[in-house]
């Protein structure tokens, strides 16, 4: 019999606060899969691609939310091995399935019974004032450049495909990949894009300008974001909230998308569109509609609650695993 390798990752709070991580390794080891379990893994440094998992690794299972997904996304950064998320958290958006899904989530991966949604990364180069290579990071979510001086702002230049778009004064800027969409950048004022988009978009943070509005490019072009000599701040980049460093006056930041993918395995095949109504509990159902409803005395159906078998087909951009 062929040796069938799983890694689980989650974090040491979980694994004490109960027992569904041992559950969960318990029921993928009777399944036949060899089990590694890592947790509380820590950020790497910037510009640092940390261990990945085992070549011969056929699937890691996430159990944690958002955050825990993208630590698992380092240790499969390059690779081909695919990501199952199974929501510990609160919004969980990267997440398949809700905790108490974890047999029937366990079940799937021992059948291969799902398909593969390929998520698009942003690759950045960082080029500090004359040095000769970049230090190169990437993020499957967002790219923040902020100011390091908090009382202070931070003074970018922005281009998209070396023509100069803008110059301001800010706490910082979010570059977000269409997964990214629907965290920091959402919160920012930033579109939601959906994940079979490709594109990057980029949002102002607390700009001093007339003109500052989120600004979205094809995958084919690139940001360039330079911290100009006389920027009152130096600047501080983060990727996906882990890796990060300072960075100088006169350092130029260029962002695209990389040539690699985040491998997401997908099990029940609900659109997008419905993920998003859910996770966010959109009040689709107006209130002249509540009141006509009240008024006939018939109920009303919210849209996440009426999905119907066609939704179950797969989302644009899946592939069967």
């Amino acid at each position: 019999m062929t040796k069938r390798n799983a890694v689980v990752v989650t974090h040491t709070r979980l694994r004490q606060s109960g027992t569904v991580v041992s559950e969960a390794v318990s029921q993928l080891r009777v399944a036949g899969f060899e089990v590694t379990i890592i947790d509380n893994t820590e950020a790497p440094d910037f510009g640092v691609q940390p261990a990945c998992v085992p070549e011969d690794t056929e699937i890691v299972v996430v159990l944690g939310g958002d955050g825990t997904i993208l630590r698992a996304a380092e240790l499969v950064h390059c690779t081909q091995v695919p990501i199952l998320g199974v929501n510990m958290g609160h919004v969980g958006f990267l997440a398949e399935f809700e905790s108490f899904q974890i047999d029937e989530a366990i079940r799937r991966v021992a059948e291969h019974d799902y398909s593969i949604d390929e998520r698009m990364i942003a690759h950045v180069d960082v080029w500090l004032p004359g040095a000769t290579e970049p230090i190169e990071d990437w993020a499957l979510n967002d790219i923040t450049l902020e100011r390091a001086d908090r009382g202070k702002m931070v003074e970018l230049s922005i281009r998209v495909d070396d023509v100069e778009m803008n110059s301001f004064g800010a706490d910082g800027v979010i570059v977000s990949t269409p997964t990214g969409s629907t965290a920091y950048a959402f919160s920012a004022g930033g579109p939601v894009i959906w994940p079979n988009v490709k594109a990057l978009q980029l949002i102002p943070l607390a700009a001093h300008a007339l003109f500052a509005r989120p600004l979205i490019i094809g995958s084919g072009s690139t940001f360039t974001i330079d911290i100009l000599d006389e920027s009152m701040s130096e600047g501080w980049i983060c990727c996906d909230g882990r890796r990060q460093r300072a960075l100088p006056q006169g350092t130029r930041i260029m962002v695209r998308e990389s040539r690699d993918t985040l491998r997401l395995a997908r099990l029940s095949g609900v659109p997008f569109t419905n993920r998003l109504v859910s996770k966010f509990d959109l009040p689709v159902v107006g209130w002249r509609e509540h009141a006509r409803a009240e008024a006939s005395g018939r109920p009303v159906i919210h849209g996440h609650d009426s999905m119907t078998a066609a939704d179950e087909s797969n989302t644009p951009g899946e592939v069967k695993a």
